[in-house]
């Protein structure tokens, strides 16, 4: 691939971004991508045939931002409660900056489930490892005794669901005020696993 076509493709994934944030995936029009990148829509279809393929990319692209990190992290060998909260710290931060995630994956879990469970399993993250780090700090008398699936689903599921549910919250919570929704989900990279941590801990 030519420096030019990297540069196109970049411009292309950089538009697709914006446009599904504002408009989320079943918003969002290729028309839309290619007017936001400055190409026309012929273009657009060269490099990515349609608009499934181009947002199967962006979504690629959003989480090995994090991948390496979170692998890192599950293979250390960093106390549990520091692992919380930094395995939250880094999906609420995913999210911020691509909100549009969490509905496309609920959206394939409806429609299309092994796509979406492949695109996750082929990022090459082990939970296994954690999972057996809590069993044994549990086993240690460290924490409380708690599946570890159970925990790992409860962290996951705190820091996804602001961004599921944000036209609902944002409208009876947070009077349609998008400022004071994002401090709220900013404040959650603190209270999300403080509130996990000391429902374990001794």
């Amino acid at each position: 691939m030519t420096q030019k076509d990297l540069n196109t493709e970049q411009k292309i994934l950089k538009a697709a971004r914006v446009v599904f944030t504002h408009k989320g995936f079943e918003g969002a029009r290729m028309q839309e991508i290619a007017d936001e990148a400055g190409i026309n829509k012929a273009l657009l279809h060269y490099y990515y045939r349609n608009k499934d393929k181009l947002f199967e990319e962006v979504f690629k692209e959003a989480f090995y931002t994090m991948v390496p990190q979170v692998i890192e992290l599950l293979k250390s060998d960093m106390p549990l409660f520091d692992k919380i909260r930094f395995f939250a710290e880094k999906y609420i931060d995913i999210f911020i900056q691509n909100p549009f995630i969490p509905g496309f994956v609920l959206h394939e879990l409806s429609q299309n489930p092994k796509r979406i469970v492949d695109l996750i399993s082929n990022l090459g993250i082990e939970p296994q490892i954690f999972l057996q780090q809590i069993q044994t700090e549990i086993e240690k008398g460290a924490i409380k005794p708690i599946d570890p699936r159970n925990l790992l689903t409860n962290l996951l599921a705190m820091c996804i669901f602001p961004f599921v549910a944000k036209p609902i919250l944002k409208n009876i919570m947070f009077t349609k005020d998008d400022k004071a929704f994002t401090l709220f989900v900013e404040e959650r990279k603190k209270s999300v696993p403080e509130f996990i941590i000391n429902a374990i801990k001794k």
